[in-house]
């Protein structure tokens, strides 16, 4: 079993599980989140050119801010829409 730590606060942890990765990006929709910090839109901006140099379909997503979780009606949005979610963790 794999362990995810988790940076929220909670004073019982929920468990949770890891998904399982696609072998191949082909025919699936990547969902690249800034988190709101410092330059992550960069790292953002040339990961969307490699995947779209491949053919992935890319959408982009964007938290409020970085200081607190991501907003659930966000969240729901990107889990109907995104095969795969990349999150930019830069400052």
């Amino acid at each position: 079993m794999t362990t995810v730590l988790d940076p929220t606060d909670e004073s019982r942890p929920a468990a949770r599980t890891v998904g399982s990765r696609p072998e191949d990006l082909t025919g699936r929709t990547v969902g690249l989140l800034d988190i709101a910090k410092p330059r992550g839109e960069v790292f953002l901006d040339r990961l969307a050119a490699l995947l779209a140099e491949r053919g992935v379909t890319v959408r982009r997503y964007a938290k409020p801010t970085f200081t607190r979780p991501m907003p659930a009606d966000l969240r729901a949005e990107i889990a109907a829409e995104c095969d795969v979610v990349i999150s930019a963790l830069a400052d």
